[in-house]
């Protein structure tokens, strides 16, 4: 366990979109599981939040096949969003995270703009601090289209959301797009609170024994630090286009990571696949941005966000 909450740890309390955070580190949906799984290793109360597993309005068993396997640094995933389903979510999961006093963002996916309406609704309740849409998936109505890849679909599924919630609402913007500006553009005049980015980028692999992808489902979502630089670029972009606040991500593995969003634009940043490797990872950046603030003579890591635009 890294050092307590107090003393210098003030120099990163933060807000975003009326969110208080004791720091400005927080976990990416799908490698962080809902949070409790990692209570052993990481002060939850010291995160900005965490952004659990991603949920959806029926149960689901992800995909068939093998679902993960590493890449020159990185890995490729195609877990197909598996999850209990947010009735169990409601039911049984909430109630146990309110025993770790951190801020619960809960990431849905839906096929339909409805969808996301109907599940920011259920979600509207106590110990919610707020809903990312995670938009990188199909629309059936409009022939299997992905949401993040077309602005007026993206804008649509943020449009619905913010008629049936008033928790904030985060729209995770996914990389596989030709103009980064333009989606978020899009999603800020629809009413989005916050934008997260990035996604992960759409990849493969080939067995060269077997002739054949390694992956159940051919393709998956690349993450880790081989995404850093486009994911940098990206919040850095952004940054300079939009006035909501951000959250970056894509390989983050160390403070100096961090920083480097933070100095990009972000207001926050959250932590992803290096968790797979170092589940105490989220603590030592904290430590990390911290001893850089105290270094620079910086009293508030507000103070350092947005410096490199």
């Amino acid at each position: 366990m890294s050092r307590a909450i107090n003393m210098a740890d003030k120099r990163l309390q933060t807000s975003i979109a009326g969110i208080q955070m004791n720091t400005p580190v927080l976990t990416a949906s799908g490698t962080f599981g809902f949070g409790e799984e990692f209570a052993e290793f990481v002060d939850l109360s010291r995160l900005g939040g965490v952004m659990v597993k991603g949920t959806t309005l029926k149960p689901r068993r992800g995909n068939e096949g093998i679902r993960i396997t590493e890449t020159p640094m990185g890995m490729l995933n195609c877990i197909g969003l598996e999850n209990p389903g947010v009735d169990v979510f409601l039911q049984e999961t909430l109630s146990r995270l309110a025993n770790y006093n951190m801020n619960v963002i809960v990431n849905i996916s839906g096929s339909t703009a409805e969808e996301y309406g109907v599940l920011a609704e259920m979600l509207d309740v106590p110990g919610v601090a707020a809903i990312e849409l995670n938009v990188s998936c199909p629309n059936v109505r409009e022939g299997g289209i992905v949401f993040g890849t077309d602005p007026k679909a993206a804008a649509a599924v943020v449009k619905e959301a913010k008629a049936h919630t008033k928790k904030p609402v985060i729209l995770k913007l996914s990389p596989n797009v030709t103009d980064i500006v333009t989606m978020a553009k899009a999603v800020e005049d629809a009413g989005a609170d916050i934008i997260s980015l990035i996604n992960t980028l759409l990849g493969m692999e080939i067995n060269i024994r077997t002739k054949k992808p390694t992956l159940g489902n051919i393709t998956g979502g690349l993450s880790g630090p081989c995404v850093k630089p486009v994911a940098l670029r990206m919040v850095y972009q952004v940054a300079k286009a939009v006035k909501v606040p951000l959250i970056g991500m894509g390989g983050i593995s160390s403070a100096e990571d961090a920083i480097e969003f933070l100095l990009a634009g972000a207001s926050a940043v959250a932590v992803g696949t290096a968790n797979f490797n170092d589940p105490a990872v989220t603590m030592k950046i904290c430590d990390g941005i911290n001893d850089y603030l105290a270094q620079q003579h910086i009293e508030s890591v507000r103070d350092i966000i947005g410096a490199a635009l």
